[in-house]
């Protein structure tokens, strides 16, 4: 038997990217675009379509709202990961709720939902830093104008995990004998991993699927063989089965996403992701005709 055999060898690495620019999304989320559509081959990402991440900033205290006004989304989901500071939102299908330091919400828009993001008036209030990660999950076509849902996952839900020397917050689907709370519409697991000292952290995820890793903060040395640093995107071979080994320096974060691939069309366009440009010219008209709700104005 050879090495190779007698041990569980390294899933290869596709492709590493990272991304350095940042931008304000509306006047409360200075994020950097990490993956999108359009900077991608959507197919390689799916079933994840976009990820903004917020890296840590200090906001001063404030009697203003801070954050993005009334929008429109049809045809995916949108995961809102707190790691500091947040958020309130409410949305037209009577979602809504603060998001706290550790929470992640997720909400799905299917058949269209509208929605507002603003930090909450106590973290206004106070001021503090603010860091947040939203991810945007594709939905197959047949349940892309299904009803929308709206999950409030609070941190204390998440069950934890040791991989290797790393703790990891299980979020979204079956890892280490254990389930994520997060219910989702195809097979997806979801965490985060914190490593507090410096340590070696290995998992495995199926055969076929796409997995994405992304360093929050810290430095990490992927397959014996690539340094990640914060801001850094790992997209994995899907048609390589093996282990996922990092070797964490202290302080070290890391967002895994992992799931099936869709192999539908996708079609993305401002806030709604369809599967053809028709579709996008429906959902245009039908936010446009109020079909998608309103919010009521705050008092």
């Amino acid at each position: 038997m050879n090495n190779e055999s007698s041990e569980r060898r390294f899933q290869a690495i596709h492709q590493v990217i990272t991304v350095r620019e940042r931008h304000w999304v509306g006047d409360g989320f200075y994020v950097s675009t990490v993956f999108s559509p359009h900077r991608l081959n959507p197919q390689m990402l799916s079933p994840f379509i976009l990820m903004d991440y917020g890296a840590p900033r200090h906001f001063p205290p404030t009697t203003e709202r801070r954050g993005v006004g009334e929008h429109p989304h049809r045809g995916f989901e949108t995961v809102t990961f707190a790691y500091q500071g947040e958020v309130d939102h409410r949305d037209s299908y009577g979602g809504g709720g603060t998001i706290q330091a550790g929470d992640v919400q997720w909400m799905t828009a299917a058949s269209g939902v509208v929605h507002e993001e603003f930090h909450s008036e106590e973290f206004s209030r106070r001021g503090g830093w603010f860091e947040m990660v939203q991810l945007w999950v594709n939905l197959p076509g047949s349940l892309k104008l299904s009803a929308p849902r709206y999950q409030a996952l609070k941190g204390a839900s998440f069950p934890q995990i040791r991989l290797g020397g790393a703790t990891a917050r299980l979020i979204a689907g079956s890892l280490g004998g254990k389930k994520g709370p997060a219910l989702t519409h195809t097979p997806i697991t979801m965490f985060d991993m914190d490593c507090s000292d410096s340590t070696t952290a290995d998992f495995e995820l199926p055969l076929g699927t796409t997995t994405l890793i992304f360093v929050l903060s810290g430095e990490a040395v992927a397959q014996e063989a690539r340094t990640l640093r914060a801001g850094d995107l790992m997209i994995m071979d899907r048609d390589e089965h093996g282990r996922v080994q990092l070797k964490a320096e202290a302080g070290t974060r890391v967002l895994v996403l992992n799931g099936q691939p869709l192999n539908e069309p996708v079609v993305a366009h401002g806030p709604f992701v369809m599967n053809s440009r028709q579709e996008i010219v429906q959902a245009i008209q039908d936010y446009q005709a109020g079909k998608m709700g309103t919010l009521a104005p705050t008092l």
